[in-house]
C-alpha cells in the first residue's frame, strides 16, 4: 500500500521527509566507497533515490522514488526522479549498466521482490548500501533509546537474505564512518552525541519516527543527564576522538 503522499514502505515520507535534505546531505567518503563499487558504469539507475544522495554526475541517472515529499526536494540540477516502487520498476529487462539502492532497501514493502526487479534491469553490478542488523544494537545510542534501534534492527532484512536474492556473485563489505560525517543517520554521530539532541537532526532518521513523543522526551532528558553529569564520557568519551566508527553500515556488490 501507499500513502496519500506515495510512500510505498513502512514511512510516511510526507510527514518526516522535511528535514532529510539538509540533515541528510552525502559524505564524500561514503560517496567513493558507491563510485568505486559502480565501476565504469554509464548508465545507473537509483532505486529509492531519495533527494539524490550519492548520486554521482559521472553517471547516467535515473532515479526511482515514490513519495512526492522527497522527490520534491531533489536539487534542480538532478534528474527528475521517477514515481515508481522497488517491486514494479518500470524499466525493460538489462536496461542499465548499474543500480544501486542506497539506505533503502529496508523501506521497501517487499524487499526480495525488489531486488529480483534490480537484478532484471542491471546488466552489471547491483550495489547495495544498508546496515547489518545483528550490529545495530552494539551502537551507545542502545543505552538511551532502545526503542530506536530495536525498530532498526527489525527493519533491515538480514544480510543473507539480501545476498540469497541477489545471487550471483556478492561481496559484503564493512563501510568506515567517518568522524566529521555529514550524513545524518544515528551512527554517524557516535562522536558527536550532542547532535541527537536535536530534534530536526533525529527527524531525519526515520527510525525515529517509530516511537512517540514520551519517548523521545525521555531520551533527550537521560541524554541530557548523562552529558551533564560526563556519565556519557566516561562510558563512550573514547569516540570523540576516534576518526572512524566501523559500525553496522556495510556495502553490498552483487554481480552474475
Amino acid at each position: 500500500m501507499r500513502t496519500h503522499d506515495g510512500s510505498a514502505g513502512d514511512v510516511d515520507h510526507g510527514g518526516i521527509g522535511s528535514g532529510r535534505a539538509s540533515s541528510r546531505r552525502p559524505d564524500a567518503r561514503i560517496a567513493q566507497v558507491v563510485a568505486q563499487a559502480l565501476g565504469g558504469a554509464d548508465t545507473v539507475l537509483n532505486v529509492g533515490a531519495g533527494t539524490g544522495s550519492y548520486e554521482n554526475p559521472a553517471h547516467a541517472i535515473t532515479a526511482v522514488e515514490p513519495p512526492l515529499a522527497m522527490r520534491a526536494q531533489r536539487p534542480a540540477q538532478l534528474a527528475t526522479a521517477i514515481d515508481a516502487v522497488a517491486e514494479d520498476l518500470p524499466f525493460d529487462d538489462g536496461r542499465f549498466d548499474a543500480s544501486m539502492a542506497v539506505f533503502s532497501v529496508h523501506q521497501w514493502s517487499d524487499t526480495a521482490a525488489g531486488l529480483r526487479e534490480m537484478r532484471r534491469v542491471t546488466r552489471g553490478p547491483v550495489v547495495i548500501l544498508t546496515c547489518d542488523p545483528t550490529l545495530v544494537r552494539d551502537f551507545w545510542l542502545y543505552d538511551y533509546a532502545p526503542d530506536v534501534l530495536d525498530a532498526e534492527a527489525r527493519r533491515h532484512p538480514r544480510l543473507a537474505t539480501l545476498t540469497e536474492t541477489l545471487g550471483g556473485t556478492v561481496t559484503v563489505e564493512p563501510v568506515p564512518i567517518p568522524l566529521d560525517c555529514t550524513d545524518g543517520f544515528n551512527e554517524a554521530y557516535y562522536g558527536r552525541p550532542e547532535m541527537l539532541l536535536d530534534p530536526g537532526a533525529r527527524q531525519a532518521c526515520s527510525a525515529w519516527s517509530f516511537i512517540d513523543d514520551r519517548a523521545r522526551q525521555e531520551f533527550d532528558i537521560s541524554l541530557r543527564r548523562a552529558l551533564g553529569s560526563g556519565a556519557w564520557d566516561e562510558a563512550f568519551g573514547h569516540l570523540r576522538s576516534r576518526p572512524a566508527y566501523r559500525g553496522s553500515l556495510v556495502l553490498l556488490r552483487a554481480t552474475n
